[in-house]
């Protein structure tokens, strides 16, 4: 079955708006059209010039002729820029529908989704993808109409008049064509397509990157630590410039073919007028010497026109591999979990589909216990952490929460029942009160002041300018990574589930707000069930049950007397941390 065409899709999201879109086609070609006029008036002009020559007083017309080519091509101004309204327009709504679509589809993608596709992509795609629509629309459509209607009626023009001196004027056009089409065929849409893929890797680095500063400025650690970053730029640096080698000869080619046409209009001129040069001649030349150039511009522009629908093509495609993903499956027939248990049957997960990132991984967890995932970076702590919120789906086993199946909970009773309090909280552009409010939408102030108390957020407010109303972000107020975790934590405990995961909350705070945050847990926690998930073996000391993950597997479990009798990977890692401990405080009593 044939796939509907960029541009169809694009008409389909138009709705009513697309007679807009055809309308400033219409417009547009009709401008290109009058625009032409003018040049026949510049040729009466010459022609009257020519007759009276040198007798210029007796010319009659010079000044109608004139202002009839000035009206003519204010007229077909005022025509493009009605044809232009129309087309704006069109392709701001195509644009809003776009986004609206693409955010919709989004919050309904499983929550794992964004990190996994990378936030710096997914923004270049929902902003950018979209905004190349819109200027493809709004402008390259348009102008495409006049680029195919102006030949149209230049080559009326140039057969009219001369017909010999019109078909030599051609030759440098078909020569700039076959160029063209050299450099714009599927090899260029290849290369656009990785032009775009460089764009977006230097885009999400850069996100990453910018996340990372508080990081690199802890440790005193220079740009070079983020060697990603480095590898996107220096990638898309060697990229750019071979791809600029690589078309510079037939660019230039393709500048000499379509500016050429004098060239042929010179030596026709020479070899026509052997026997002697006729005023109908002379007249002619000069019209064709005057008009030519609309040529070679009208060349360049479709040039560039198909360029921009390789873009678009792109951005489509962009779009698509975030519309084509599947939200997570509802249940038919919803069920209630019982408690606040928690339970994995051998659950198997992997990213791509290949590589197990959890390997058969069974535990459970009963209502109310405190319980901690330890163990080395990149072992599966967070991943674990997010199949208990159905971030994802695991590919083999279950995960349960009261007993059932999350995959047979709906998706506002899992969020109702679940939250999540991540490592790097992010604050929307608004009040704290709204920040909060986002754990209970219908909360009165009164219950988001007592989740704020709660939190140990009182000193925070107090030193804002208008308190929980204070918008975060605007006229210099901002809160730092402990401050943020605060809120984060004022908004669970309004929110107040059964099951609470704490995701290396405590990473950014300083040790004042460090001791804050921990006071703040200590409150959202009572009678709650709790997963941690933490570096800092410190705050996990008083757990009901530590589970030491390595390389997607719980490979030890207990409590921490329990695994540090056992002298295994936990006694190592507690070891070196009690180590690391001893040393800061040495390191600060020296000072």
């Amino acid at each position: 079955m044939k796939q509907p065409s960029n541009l169809s899709r694009l008409m389909e999201t138009a709705g009513r708006h697309r007679l807009l879109t055809y309308a400033s086609w219409v417009l547009s070609a009709i401008s290109a059209l009058i625009a032409l006029v003018p040049f026949w008036y510049i040729w009466r002009i010459i022609q009257e010039v020519l007759r009276v020559s040198p007798h210029l007083d007796q010319a009659q017309n010079l000044a109608w002729y004139g202002w009839m080519a000035v009206a003519f091509a204010l007229l077909s101004i005022l025509v493009y820029v009605g044809g232009l309204m129309c087309s704006h327009l069109s392709a701001f709504r195509i644009a809003t529908n776009l986004r609206t679509k693409m955010m919709h589809h989004i919050a309904a993608l499983p929550l794992g989704f964004v990190e996994e596709f990378g936030s710096g992509k997914l923004r270049k795609i929902v902003n950018e993808s979209s905004s190349a629509t819109e200027t493809y629309l709004a402008h390259q459509l348009p102008d495409k109409a006049a680029a195919i209607a102006t030949p149209c009626g230049l080559l009326v023009l140039l057969l009219v008049f001369d017909w010999r001196l019109g078909l030599l004027s051609l030759i440098p056009v078909v020569l700039g064509f076959l160029i063209m089409m050299a450099m714009t065929g599927k090899r260029m849409a290849e290369k656009m397509k990785q032009y775009q893929d460089a764009l977006d890797s230097m885009s999400n680095q850069a996100v990453e990157y910018v996340r990372g500063i508080p990081v690199v400025k802890t440790f005193g650690q220079t740009v070079f630590s983020f060697q990603k970053f480095k590898d996107a730029i220096d990638n898309y640096q060697v990229w750019v410039i071979a791809y600029t080698k690589e078309l510079r000869a037939p660019m230039m080619w393709y500048t000499a073919a379509v500016n050429s046409v004098f060239v042929f209009l010179i030596a026709a001129a020479l070899f026509f007028t052997q026997d002697g040069v006729t005023s109908q001649f002379l007249l002619n030349l000069l019209f064709y010497i005057i008009i030519t150039p609309v040529i070679s511009l009208t060349l360049t522009k479709i040039m560039f026109m198909s360029e921009n629908g390789m873009i678009v093509a792109d951005a489509m495609e962009r779009m698509d591999s975030v519309l084509n993903l599947k939200p997570l499956s509802e249940p038919a027939l919803p069920k209630h979990p019982k408690d606040s248990s928690v339970e994995l049957e051998h659950v198997t997960f992997s990213y791509d589909g290949v590589t197990p990132v959890i390997r058969d991984v069974s535990l459970t967890i009963q209502p109310g216990q405190t319980v901690a995932f330890v163990g080395p970076s990149g072992g599966g702590k967070s991943t674990l952490a997010g199949l208990l919120s159905r971030f994802f789906d695991p590919q083999q086993g279950q995960v349960k929460i009261g007993g059932i199946n999350v995959k047979d909970v709906s998706k506002p009773e899992l969020m109702n029942t679940v939250s999540f309090v991540f490592q790097n909280s992010r604050l929307m552009k608004a009040s704290i009160l709204d920040n909060v409010r986002l754990g209970k939408p219908d909360a009165t102030r009164e219950e988001v002041y007592e989740a704020l108390r709660s939190a140990q957020c009182l000193d925070l407010l107090e030193k804002l300018p208008q308190g929980m109303d204070t918008v975060i972000g605007t006229k210099g107020v901002y809160l730092s990574g402990g401050e943020q975790q605060r809120i984060a934590i004022a908004r669970a405990v309004l929110k107040n589930t059964p099951v609470l995961i704490l995701d290396e909350a405590t990473a950014f705070a300083d040790p004042d707000n460090e001791s804050r945050v921990q006071a703040a847990f200590a409150n959202l926690a009572q009678g709650k069930t709790v997963i941690m998930i933490a570096h800092r073996l410190s705050t996990v000391a008083n757990a009901d049950c530590i589970y030491v993950v390595k390389d997607g597997r719980i490979v030890e479990q207990g409590t921490l007397p329990k695994l540090v009798a056992q002298q295994g990977l936990f006694a190592s890692m507690w070891q070196d941390y009690q180590t690391s401990v001893q040393w800061k405080v040495s390191k600060e009593e020296q000072a």
